[in-house]
C-alpha cells in the first residue's frame, strides 16, 4: 500500500488530494502549519475527521518533518506553500521563507531518510506575461509599464510598439517570473531539480493554472480572482474586475488538480533515477476574469460585475499554457464540465474568513488513523 505525505493536506487543494488518495486506499500523513492567513481555525475540519482510512494528521511546518515520519513514505506531494500575489513587497521574506526556505528543508530531510519521490505544486505564474506572437514571430514581451496601466493601455506590445497575439505556453518556453510569489515558486522548482539530480530523486512540478472550487479561502489577498469575486458576491456585492477584464487565463476546478496530483504521483513511482519533469495543469480551454465573474454572478444570482479599470503591479496581462504534455504522458485530461463546476463553486463550502499571517509554528500530532 503506498504511503503519501501531503505537506498542506488541509488547504484547499491538498484537501481534495487527500480525498482522493483516501479514496484509493492509500495511507496518508498529512503535514499542516495551520497558518492563520490560510485557517481561519485551528480546529480540524468536519471533512477530515469524516474521512474513512488509514490517515494521520501533523500540526508542524512541512519542513520540519522528522525522521520517524518519513522512515515509511513512499511519496512526498508537497502543496503547502504561500500563494498569491500578496499585499505589496514587504510580503517578500515570508514567501521566501514559507516557500523556499521550507521546501529546501523539506528536501534536505528526504534526503536524509531516503525518500525519492516528490510531486511539487508550482504554478503558471513561472511563465511570467506568457507567449505572443508578432509579425516578426514569438516574443515574451516586457512587463508593462505603470504609465501604461494608468493610461488603460493594458496589452503588452511588441519591440517596436506593434500588437501582439497571445498564444499558449508549453513547458519547453523560458520561465519570466514577475512577483516575488513566481520567483518563490520558480525558485522551489530549481531546488527540486538539484535534489533530484544531487540524490537520485524523482520530480513531477504541476504548474497551475486558475484553480476554484470548494474550500477556497475567503476574505484574504493571498487568495485568486475567483475567491475575491465570490466573497463579494455572497455579501451581495458586484465584483470588481480590474483592467478591462479580458485578461486570458485557463480556470480549472480543483478536483481536476486533484487528479492530476494522483496522475503525477502514479508516474513519479514508475520512473528512472534523477528525472525532473513540469507539467501545465489547465481545464484546456481559454476565457477571460471578466467571463468568469460574469459566470460566477449568474450562478449566484448577484449584482453584475464592475469593470474598474484599476490593476496590480506585478499582474500579468495574458498567460494560458498548453496542457499537451501532461495529457500524452500521464493521461490525464480536466473532466469537470465547466457549466456545473461553477453552478457548483456559487454554493459549496468556503473556508472562513481568514486573519493576518502567524508566523509561529506547532508542533502537536494529532493521531486520526482508523
Amino acid at each position: 500500500m503506498t504511503h503519501l505525505l501531503l505537506t498542506g493536506g488541509l488547504g484547499f487543494i491538498g484537501s481534495h488530494i487527500v480525498e482522493q488518495a483516501i479514496g484509493r486506499g492509500w495511507t496518508v500523513t498529512v503535514i499542516d502549519s495551520l497558518r492563520s492567513d490560510v485557517h481561519a481555525t485551528t480546529d480540524i475540519p468536519n471533512w477530515f475527521t469524516a474521512l474513512d482510512g488509514n490517515l494521520d494528521l501533523i500540526v508542524a511546518d512541512a519542513g520540519d518533518a522528522s525522521p520517524s515520519l518519513l522512515k515509511s513514505v513512499d511519496i512526498v506531494c508537497h502543496q503547502a506553500a504561500k500563494v498569491g500575489l500578496g499585499v505589496d513587497f514587504t510580503d517578500a521574506p515570508d514567501y521566501v521563507e514559507s516557500n523556499v526556505a521550507v521546501t529546501a528543508r523539506l528536501l534536505a530531510a528526504m534526503t536524509n531518510n531516503a525518500v525519492r519521490n516528490l510531486v511539487l505544486a508550482s504554478s503558471m505564474v513561472v511563465y511570467g506575461e506568457g507567449l505572443y506572437r508578432s509579425a516578426a514571430g514569438v516574443v515574451q514581451p516586457q512587463a508593462r509599464t505603470v504609465n501604461d496601466l494608468r493610461s488603460g493601455r493594458f496589452e503588452p506590445t511588441g519591440p517596436d510598439g506593434e500588437q501582439l497575439e497571445p498564444i499558449l505556453i508549453s513547458e519547453t518556453d523560458a520561465t519570466d517570473p514577475r512577483n516575488v510569489y513566481a520567483v518563490s515558486k520558480l525558485a522551489q522548482e530549481h531546488l527540486s531539480q538539484s535534489w533530484a539530480r544531487a540524490t537520485g530523486g524523482r520530480v513531477v512540478a504541476l504548474r497551475y493554472h486558475n484553480v476554484f472550487g470548494s474550500r477556497m479561502p475567503t476574505g484574504t489577498p493571498y487568495a485568486g480572482v475567483a475567491s475575491l469575486f465570490r466573497t463579494s458576491l455572497a455579501n451581495n456585492q458586484a465584483p470588481q474586475v480590474f483592467e478591462d477584464g479580458n485578461q486570458r487565463r485557463d480556470f480549472v476546478d480543483v478536483r481536476d488538480v486533484a487528479s492530476a496530483n494522483l496522475a503525477a504521483m502514479d508516474w513519479v513511482l514508475q520512473q528512472h533515477p534523477g528525472i525532473f519533469r513540469a507539467f501545465n495543469v489547465g481545464s484546456g480551454t481559454v476565457r477571460t476574469i471578466g467571463q468568469f465573474a460574469w459566470a460566477l454572478a449568474e450562478a449566484m444570482g448577484g449584482p453584475k460585475p464592475v469593470v474598474t479599470g484599476e490593476f496590480r503591479l506585478g499582474d500579468v496581462r495574458h498567460i494560458t499554457a498548453s496542457s499537451d504534455r501532461i495529457a500524452s504522458e500521464l493521461g490525464w485530461r480536466a473532466r469537470q464540465d465547466w457549466a456545473d463546476a461553477i453552478r457548483e463553486f456559487s454554493t459549496a463550502p468556503a473556508r472562513l474568513p481568514v486573519q493576518a499571517p502567524d508566523r509561529s509554528r506547532a508542533g502537536k500530532r494529532r493521531n486520526l488513523g482508523r
